[in-house]
């Protein structure tokens, strides 16, 4: 039987991932739950964490690598931020321990960008990158990683230069639910409305200042020539995602276009907005992205045969 040889761990803000993993990389067993930062902090980050290592089985004596949102400010333990311009293999020399347990656990920090003009912040992304990308990756590349929080990160020689990050998932859920596009878009079932979806990609991406005008468009539309909630929630869906690819395209595309690292139904919109607008997109899928960052992470620093 395979011996595991290390634990990663995605932890993010509402959504918890283990994966107990071999010393080939190979994915032995698997954890997922909503127990995010915000629910381990109630419950407790030790005791959420030692409930799936013992469902998983995990011996007392393989460490812990974790990525994300555990890593925090009101995480579990602060494992603060490396500078752009950020080399990826950086990341991993500040990688803190967790004191007080007997276990080896330790959490990779993020990335920041201390510009008083464009200041962000990613944490759990920067291992997707890795994963993507690699240590040292030849070249130039844009990457778009969509999310609750949209990161567009420029990446050279293995250096992240500068990312943005654009609210797109938080604000359709807001918009959605709290305006009067709330009206428009109740009782939509799962149909997909292609066609609405791309003509409000091409309208917003055309003519980004005039989001708030595209936005009640799709109530005004639906009053006035008919037309299903589901129209609408692709009206919608595809106005906020054209103002993000306005931005994010509005700098040099490098020839090999964009690195999309997306899964699920996110992965599926944004490769349609970037067909939509004629723009190469080479799909990476997120979850594999966050495996492989963290298997190229926990490789590097448990190195010798001893500690790995």
């Amino acid at each position: 039987m395979t011996e595991p040889a290390y634990v990663a761990v995605d932890w993010g803000t509402s959504s918890f991932r283990l994966w107990l993993v071999d010393r080939a990389g190979q994915v032995l067993a698997e954890r997922r739950s909503g127990e995010g930062m915000l629910a381990a902090a109630k419950a407790g980050f030790p005791a959420v964490l030692q409930s799936h290592l013992a469902a998983v089985e995990a011996p007392d004596h393989v460490p812990v690598l974790v990525c994300g949102m555990a890593g925090a400010k009101t995480g579990w333990v602060e494992a603060g931020y490396v500078d752009t311009p950020a080399p990826l293999a950086a990341v991993l020399n500040q990688a803190v321990r967790v004191p007080g347990q007997a276990r080896d656990i330790r959490i990779l920090p993020g990335i920041a960008q201390r510009d008083a003009r464009a200041p962000d912040v990613m944490r759990g992304e920067e291992t997707q990158l890795l994963g993507a990308l690699g240590f040292e990756a030849a070249g130039e590349a844009l990457v778009c990683m969509p999310g609750t929080h949209s990161k567009w990160v420029r990446v050279k020689d293995g250096i992240v230069e500068r990312f943005s990050t654009f609210m797109t998932g938080e604000l359709f859920s807001v918009v959605s639910r709290e305006t009067i596009l709330s009206l428009a878009v109740a009782g939509a079932d799962e149909a997909e409305d292609v066609a609405s979806f791309q003509a409000a990609v091409k309208a917003a991406y055309e003519a980004p200042a005039f989001v708030a005008n595209h936005l009640f468009g799709a109530r005004s539309r639906q009053l006035l020539f008919g037309g299903t909630p589901a129209a609408a929630r692709e009206t919608l869906s595809g106005t906020l995602i054209g103002v993000e690819l306005a931005a994010g395209l509005a700098g040099p595309v490098p020839q090999a276009g964009v690195r999309l690292i997306a899964a699920g139904r996110l992965a599926v919109l944004y490769r349609l907005a970037f067909e939509t607008l004629s723009v190469n997109a080479s799909p990476v899928d997120a979850d594999e992205a966050v495996r492989r960052g963290l298997s190229m992470a926990a490789a590097a620093i448990w190195t010798t045969s001893k500690d790995f």
